[in-house]
């Protein structure tokens, strides 16, 4: 089968052939309408979502398919010590394509490795978002008309940020792209991220002195729960706040995601700008959806498409998030470009057992 569980396994020439279909399915809703009459779609949600699960739905409904799964593990299987392979064998059988969001880094890997149908990662914990990563490059590029040559500011929490990740990982291979990275210490970028940006990077303290130099302004929730200093928290909360008074000082062309929910990082008095794009965002999330069910759906004879090359180890992973650390997988890794063996299912080093 085809999936996607990681930004990569599309190439860019894939994601502009989304990114086109979804405009167009915008521009002739009608013409897709039933394109997906009889075929059904799972959300496999262990983790609780609001936007992308209901993105999810209203995208194939309005493709005419249907809609099963559950939006809390604690009322399936689960509950009763079910693991993922096992869970997603059954739902193979009732359904033509999958929807995962899940707690443990990895967990959609492990999917893919069991499935009959599509798997879609919709998010694995602090590791990657890839179809919010079409919903933000969709809403770049209806803002501002292009996803070249573009500096983007991440802000907020870059360490356990999934959706920054997963951008990061799909904007790098835009020509001319520049990230600033606006976020406190103990929430900077993780290595395995931060050694494949582009060498121009730039790291800044504050707000004030990123919004000048940006076109894009991606912010996210600096996250009170990940300080072990609640000092620490309050000195730097207010510095990653974004307010009407703080947007004077950005271009007028600069637009301002966020992947949401917000708490307090946005101020409502921004929601009037009209560089504010993270409403526009959200519905952008539903027809960039609609397209990639849809094209999966097309391709379920292809090939998976695997971004790194794979081999069996004996190491264990670091990282006590990572689904290998639950469940009996196959332990699998890759070696990144600067010669460290990673875990092929979230990404972080690995050691031996």
């Amino acid at each position: 089968m085809r999936h996607l569980i990681d930004p990569t396994d599309l190439s860019v020439e894939e994601i502009q052939q989304l990114l086109e279909l979804a405009i167009d399915i915008i521009n002739n809703r009608q013409k897709y309408a039933h394109v997906c009459d009889g075929k059904k779609l799972a959300t496999l949600f262990y983790e609780p979502s609001t936007r992308t699960r209901l993105s999810f739905t209203a995208a194939m409904m309005e493709l005419g398919g249907n809609v099963l799964g559950f939006s809390d593990a604690r009322t399936s299987s689960v509950s009763k010590g079910e693991t993922v392979a096992d869970t997603v064998r059954v739902v193979s059988s009732f359904a033509d394509i999958i929807a995962m969001r899940h707690f443990k880094e990895g967990a959609p890997n492990v999917a893919a490795q069991f499935s009959r149908i599509p798997i879609i990662n919709a998010g694995d914990g602090g590791h990657a978002h890839p179809t919010q990563t079409l919903t933000d490059l969709l809403s770049i590029m209806r803002e501002l008309g292009h996803l070249d040559n573009l500096t983007v500011g991440l802000c907020g929490d870059l360490k356990y940020g999934r959706t920054v990740h997963s951008l990061i990982k799909a904007m790098k291979r835009y020509e001319g792209t520049r990230f600033v990275l606006i976020s406190p210490d103990e929430l900077r970028l993780p290595d395995y991220i931060k050694n494949i940006l582009p060498s121009n990077f730039v790291e800044v303290s504050t707000l004030e002195e990123a919004l000048p130099m940006l076109d894009v302004l991606y912010m996210t929730r600096v996250q009170q729960e990940r300080f072990a200093n609640q000092d620490d928290y309050e000195r730097l909360k207010d510095s990653f706040i974004l307010d009407a008074k703080k947007m004077t000082l950005a271009p007028e062309h600069m637009i301002v995601l966020h992947p949401l929910p917000r708490v307090n990082e946005i101020n409502i008095d921004v929601d009037q700008d009209p560089r504010a794009a993270y409403f526009r965002q959200v519905e952008n999330g539903k027809f960039v959806r609609m397209a990639l069910i849809y094209t999966l759906l097309q391709k379920t004879q292809e090939t998976a498409k695997q971004s790194k090359t794979l081999s069996a180890t004996t190491h264990r992973c670091t990282n006590d998030r990572c689904i290998t650390r639950t469940e009996p997988v196959s332990l699998l890794a890759y070696t990144d470009q600067e010669g460290i063996e990673r875990c092929a299912y979230c990404d972080h080093c690995l050691k031996m057992n």
